[in-house]
């Protein structure tokens, strides 16, 4: 494939590749991770054949999923003048988080993306590459082992 194919190719499916890394990445990280994806096929320029559509999607997605594992999960508590209530609720999150970070990683990656995240079923199994039935069996059982967990070591 020659450079200007390669341009030609590229500017034609930029807007794909925007629309599937806004999906998992929003609109923050995803233009970076286009131009990530399209710097590695760039790398391959030599190798490439026509049309490249499927190698670019498949990139552009494995790219995201790392970046979607590597982000640290937040959770947003909101202050209200330090009572008492508060703190109790500060607590029970830590301790709360302190049991998540016992499960595998499948379970955690889940849990977090459901909960932290706010991401649809459908979503989750994209992203980990599972079925919808397998990504509710698995948040099941990890709701159920957090569950366990909290009340045999706080209740």
């Amino acid at each position: 494939m020659t450079q200007e194919e390669f341009k030609e190719e590229a500017q034609r499916l930029r807007p794909r590749l925007m629309l599937t890394a806004r999906r998992y990445l929003g609109d923050d990280d995803a233009e970076d991770t286009v131009q990530d994806a399209l710097l590695r096929l760039w790398q391959m320029v030599g190798e490439l054949r026509q049309p490249f559509d499927a190698l670019a999607l498949r990139l552009t997605r494995n790219l995201c999923i790392d970046k979607v594992r590597r982000r640290k999960p937040t959770v947003v508590l909101t202050d209200s003048g330090g009572t008492d209530q508060t703190d109790g609720d500060d607590e029970r999150v830590e301790r709360m988080m302190a049991v998540v970070s016992t499960l595998p990683d499948l379970q955690q990656t889940i849990l977090r993306l459901r909960h932290l995240e706010g991401m649809e079923m459908n979503e989750i199994a994209d992203l980990t590459g599972s079925s919808e039935v397998a990504i509710r069996k698995a948040l099941s059982r990890a709701r159920q082992a957090v569950r366990q967990k909290y009340m045999k070591q706080y209740e």
